[in-house]
């Protein structure tokens, strides 16, 4: 969506809240104030201003009708911290209609909005509906177009628009009451593939997705769940990924976790630039698999140990342990805690062909505590990494460190202001101090008659 529809549409729909009975408004203020020293650059100071805002409008001349909208915007008030050297910068994150049915638990949106099924977390400018059917079964489905996130330099996506003209997903979900459900995903995202354009494109950012998502409890004893998804876009199938997590508890004071993942990049990420969904470069597989036990003692004291095994087939094995000791009073006016673990990453590839193998293995020790004592609240959190070797890939640094420390106070019920202060050394920056400034607040309109 070009800035200046998304300016049309907002000012459109907050104009809409005026037919509110009820209207929430929340939103983030935040200033922030770094200096980095990095070796061989210039130093810096970066002071960039953030405002979050969000509108929730209910009873827009009917019960079942309301309004949603939230955005952000920036501005830098010394040197710029975009990547692309701008100073001020804004998002609509979502900003849709909804109405809600009587029966059957269903809805409709239309505007932009976001999705999140077996195949996927999509943004979509667009409409979406789902309903309850008889058996047990339920239905979902969303169509439009995708959302636009621009690269630093838009010659990477010189065809992205051209080949993604459309989204479409649906989802059909059999659930049994408080016991498990199962789901069946399918998403298709743009029609002309790049072989199909009048000039062919060497990158196809089209995608077509199949998944399947299990969820399964038994009381608070057992869950699992999971997905599969494979990218049926090409003429055969590709397995994108894997990703099951299992919980059990024994008794009343013991935890046990297992997870295993496995994605290959290539079709896990295809045709996506989404935040959380980034598109790789690489051509590349992933594995992972690991688990934690936990210990609740009646005391407040908390036991944890965990380990997790992961592979890269460019980068190579990774193994990591360790454990970490919590206590909180019983009123939860303090909780802290002290960790300590051991990475092992002894033969990590690089593309060198000096030095193609480099050890990042490493210990990692944190401290964190909490306070929260009327309408005042403090943290100080502390973690450092010490490497076995002096490696060139980290300037030089055997110890990375950094230090956070947090006040906070809550001025009213709507009204919360903090600050964060931090200072560390990290492979990036030499030396570098963090500042934040925070607001917090929500406030509630309602007309009268209203709640």
């Amino acid at each position: 969506m070009k800035p200046r529809t998304q300016v049309v549409l907002l000012a459109t729909l907050m104009s809409a809240t005026a037919w509110g009975q009820e209207v929430s408004l929340y939103g983030t203020t935040m200033a922030q104030m770094w200096k980095q020293e990095t070796p061989g650059f210039d130093k810096a100071t970066f002071t960039p201003a953030t405002q979050y805002l969000g509108i929730d409008a209910t009873k827009l001349g009917m019960d079942n009708l309301s309004l949603h909208l939230f955005g952000w915007g920036r501005t830098d008030l010394r040197d710029a911290s975009n990547f692309d050297g701008s100073k001020s910068g804004g998002y609509l994150n979502y900003g849709y209609l909804q109405y809600r049915f009587d029966q059957a638990n269903a809805e409709i949106k239309a505007g932009r909005f976001t999705t999140n099924q077996a195949t996927g977390f999509e943004q979509v400018d667009g409409v979406s509906v789902r309903t309850d059917l008889r058996g047990g079964f339920t239905l979902s489905a969303f169509g439009g177009k995708p959302v636009y996130y621009k690269t630093v330099d838009p010659r990477n996506q010189s065809d992205y628009e051209y080949q993604r003209d459309f989204i479409f997903g649906t989802r059909l979900g059999w659930r049994v009451a408080q016991t498990a459900e199962v789901g069946v995903s399918y998403l298709q995202d743009g029609s002309k593939a790049a072989k199909d354009l009048d000039i062919p494109s060497p990158t196809d950012y089209t995608r077509k997705m199949l998944g399947a998502d299990v969820h399964f409890g038994a009381g608070s004893l057992l869950d699992f769940r999971g997905r599969t998804v494979f990218n049926v876009a090409n003429e055969r199938t590709n397995l994108a990924e894997h990703d099951y997590t299992a919980t059990v508890k024994l008794g009343s004071q013991v935890t046990m976790t297992g997870n295993y993942a496995e994605r290959d990049f290539v079709n896990y990420f295809a045709g996506t630039n989404l935040p959380s969904l980034f598109r790789q470069d690489e051509n590349d597989l992933f594995r992972g698999f690991g688990g934690s036990i936990t210990w609740n003692a009646p005391t407040g004291v908390q036991l944890v140990a965990d380990y997790r095994h992961m592979h890269r087939e460019t980068f190579g094995d990774v193994n990591r342990a360790g454990g970490e000791f919590r206590w909180s009073t019983s009123e939860r006016t303090f909780l802290g805690g002290i960790g300590a673990h051991w990475v092992n990453a002894a033969n990590t590839k690089f593309v060198d062909p000096a030095t193609p193998y480099r050890s990042l293995s490493h210990k990692e020790a944190r401290i964190w505590g909490m306070v929260n004592r009327g309408k005042l609240s403090a943290s100080l959190d502390g973690i450092l990494q010490r490497y076995e070797n002096d490696n060139p890939y980290l300037v030089g640094i055997r110890n990375l460190y950094e230090v956070v420390g947090s006040l906070g106070y809550q001025a009213t019920s709507n009204v919360k202001v903090s600050g964060d202060v931090s200072y560390g050394s990290t492979a990036v920056a030499k030396h570098e101090t963090r500042g934040l400034l925070r607001a917090e607040y929500r406030f509630g309109f309602a007309k009268k008659g209203g709640r």
